[in-house]
């Protein structure tokens, strides 16, 4: 494949809160390097137990990395940092406040595409039932019933609304199939979020959210993060199901060709299904995002 021609991230990525880290995986006195928007990072914990990055601008004398200080914030089971101005507060998911919820970051794995392509396919109900057989779809239960999608005009977060989609298991603690409701939300150009039926409680609904950590405009790491109402399963069990589900992604995402995202609508076939995707690419190029896209207009045919 032809080499992805460099990007430098203008502001609508540059002034975003980004996950670079696993809170669990930190320890103080320790320090773990990164790579964010193709820049060397280095992530640690302060003595009272507070995120902390660097950006490694060269080395300092005696070997090590000289430090520039970036913006941290500890969030959602992760660290989280920013190469620009962020804004003063990252998204709220409210429901992690609720004290009978499990968060838990469940699974992060370095993915060859860029951000956008794996939020647009966090959003695609229809490869349920090809990718995710026996456990989020199956066949040939394989339509997709018609919902809408909306911007608040608020917030200017994404929404798709009504959707649904037979699941044989819809979550580690599923014992029997369901026809479980979502709502989509992509409250940032690089995170997805999803609330679905929960199992245990008809009621109310577990967040499943995918936070991408640009680390290239074509490569990234795909962490996972959950809240979940389960009194059954096990934090392992939980997190092997997700660990599972996302596997499945992995080489689907890094068969994508052009591994950027192309913003101009028409640039790939789509169908009813695909109009969160649609909705997607129109939301990116109206923020401005010119990061692991090819933008409408340019004609650039990148692999």
């Amino acid at each position: 494949m032809d080499a992805i021609a460099p990007q430098a991230p203008g502001p609508a990525i540059l002034d975003l809160w980004h996950p670079v880290a696993i809170l669990a995986d930190l320890q103080a006195g320790e320090t773990m390097r990164t790579r964010l928007l193709d820049r060397d990072i280095a992530v640690g914990l302060d003595s009272a137990g507070a995120p902390l990055a660097w950006l490694i601008t060269g080395e300092a004398q005696g070997g090590g990395p000289a430090p520039e200080p970036l913006p941290t914030v500890a969030a959602y089971e992760f660290a989280w940092t920013s190469l620009g101005v962020p804004p003063a507060e990252i998204f709220a998911i409210p429901e992690c406040d609720e004290p009978d919820r499990r968060n838990l970051a469940t699974f992060s794995v370095g993915v060859h595409v860029s951000a956008p392509r794996a939020v647009e396919n966090f959003l695609d109900l229809g490869h349920f039932p090809y990718v995710h057989a026996g456990i989020l779809g199956q066949v040939p239960r394989t339509e997709v019933a018609d919902y809408r999608v909306e911007v608040d005009p608020g917030t200017n977060e994404l929404w798709a609304l009504d959707c649904e989609f037979f699941q044989p298991q819809a979550a580690a603690a599923s014992t029997d199939g369901q026809v479980s409701q979502y709502t989509y939300r992509v409250p940032h150009p690089y995170c997805v979020m999803l609330y679905k039926s929960c199992p245990t409680d008809e009621s109310r609904f577990d967040v499943i959210a995918l936070f991408c950590q640009a680390l290239s405009a074509d490569r990234v790491l795909f962490h996972t993060f959950m809240s979940v109402i389960d009194e059954v399963s096990s934090d392992a069990g939980i997190r092997a199901f997700q660990t599972l589900v996302s596997a499945q992604d992995k080489p689907i995402l890094e068969n994508q060709t052009p591994r950027l995202l192309p913003l101009e609508v028409g640039d790939e076939t789509s169908v009813r299904s695909d109009r969160a995707s649609v909705a997607y690419r129109r939301w990116l190029g109206d923020l401005g995002v010119d990061y692991g896209v090819i933008p409408a207009g340019t004609g650039d045919e990148c692999s």
